[in-house]
């Protein structure tokens, strides 16, 4: 049976790991709150700086989840999978490089114009070699994400998988991340769990 083992949420300029507030800061903008965040918790890699919004988010919210107890020596590389959705894609970085057409193309942005990009930054930095997804849907489908993901599991295609929404556009953004494993835990691996997990980013609105 799988199990989400551990969660990650990004949201309002807080972050929470495992459903508990870890950690918040002043009300900044995105970028600011991006490399505070980065900065808090001692983060040293060179690359972070290089990347766009969304794969800075997503970076953020993946180490964070799995700095603590993910045992990534037990699996082989190609048996850790990533699937992952968004409602805007790249536009946030789709934006900023047709801005800069006019005059002369970034490469810089370029490169960061596909949504599975981000992927890649997550899947490099932790050595993931399996299966990885990107959709695109309006909401967070937890039932789909559900679905996807356990039929990797449970045909042997991956035994643990990085799944859930990372989504930027402009100011607008949260992250929400669900570490699967066939690992006994406290929390079962539903669209229900996933779904109140998620919600915790409703918090900071309310």
């Amino acid at each position: 049976m799988e199990y989400i083992t551990a969660s990650c949420v990004i949201t309002d300029n807080r972050v929470y790991h495992s459903g508990r507030l870890l950690w918040e800061a002043p009300r900044v903008g995105l970028p600011d709150f991006l490399l505070s965040a980065y900065q808090h918790f001692g983060f040293q890699y060179p690359k972070f700086y290089k990347m766009d919004h969304l794969s800075k988010l997503g970076w953020l919210t993946a180490e964070l989840m799995l700095r603590d107890g993910f045992a990534a020596a037990g699996y082989r590389p190609e048996e850790m999978a990533v699937v992952l959705s968004n409602g805007n894609s790249s536009l946030d970085t789709d934006y900023k490089y047709f801005a800069t057409i006019e005059d002369i193309p970034s490469p810089a942005l370029f490169v960061y114009t596909l949504p599975n990009i981000m992927i890649g930054e997550i899947c490099i930095r932790h050595k993931f070699k399996g299966e990885n997804a990107f959709f695109v849907s309006e909401l967070f489908d937890a039932g789909f994400i559900e679905t996807y993901v356990r039929d990797l599991m449970e045909t042997g295609n991956a035994r643990a998988c990085i799944c859930g929404w990372v989504d930027v556009l402009g100011e607008d953004y949260s992250a929400v991340l669900f570490l699967i494993e066939r690992k006994l835990s406290t929390l079962p691996f539903t669209a229900e769990n996933m779904n109140r997990l998620f919600n915790i980013q409703n918090a900071g609105h309310e």
